[in-house]
């Protein structure tokens, strides 16, 4: 195990829908210790959390035990979510603007930021990666495999801080998965529902190609228009 993979002995999740739970029972499976937290009562769910090795608990208990937390709600509910509680956590940021979800909302679905900024710019202190919410729940449930197991699929991260990017990419790892690193946390937009990666279900080589092709793509093309002919830079 790496250093950074050793870093992360807790995760906790937010969020107990079907995204949720299929993270869950991979990190369980994994060797973690997994807390989840759902939208009330923790007894609600606590029966199908065991069952896949994960304990039903609060926000606050996983603020106080986890490592890490992985966001695995609604976007539109992140804006609840108590941003000093979380300061200082690493916070895998897993949502997507869904308007079935989330209703009809331009400042969730603008092209000059992604969404992933939007959720650090509201929980200021927390340490926000983009990660492990481009691939379906289904075939993130039906496709882990051990490291260099043959037809190994890729799931790509944005983060600002290489630290923290490494260390979800050991997790990745861990959970069954090859790690991308997309870039800056801006570049989080390439993972979004619009991009060719939103959905992939490929290895690293095809998910870095599909990285690679955004800025080309129609959906590269709005955003380097709407951000004044740059896509992102990297931080600092």
């Amino acid at each position: 195990m790496t250093d950074e993979a050793s870093r992360i002995g807790v995760l906790g999740v937010l969020g107990a829908g079907r995204l949720g739970s299929v993270l869950a029972r991979l990190a369980a499976d994994s060797g973690l210790r997994v807390l989840v937290a759902g939208s009330g009562d923790p007894a609600l769910i606590a029966r199908p959390m065991a069952a896949i090795g994960a304990h039903a608990t609060t926000l606050d208990e996983i603020v106080a035990e986890a490592d890490a937390v992985v966001l695995a709600l609604p976007l539109g509910r992140v804006a609840t979510l108590p941003a000093d509680a979380l300061a200082g956590m690493l916070v895998i940021d897993a949502t997507n603007y869904w308007w079935a979800a989330d209703g009809i909302r331009p400042d969730l679905d603008d092209p000059r930021g992604s969404t992933s900024e939007l959720v650090q710019a509201h929980l200021v202190g927390a340490r926000v990666v983009k990660g492990l919410g481009h691939m379906g729940y289904q075939d993130l449930e039906d496709e882990a495999r051990p490291s260099g197991a043959a037809e190994r699929k890729a799931i790509a991260i944005a983060g600002d801080d290489a630290h923290d990017v490494a260390t979800v990419a050991a997790l990745v790892d861990r959970l069954g998965f090859d790690p991308v690193v997309a870039g800056p946390l801006a570049a989080g937009i390439m993972l979004e529902p619009g991009a060719e990666a939103f959905g992939a279900d490929v290895d690293a080589a095809e998910l870095r190609a599909m990285l690679d092709r955004f800025p080309s793509s129609q959906r590269g093309i709005v955003v380097a228009r709407a951000r004044g002919g740059r896509l992102f830079d990297a931080p600092g």
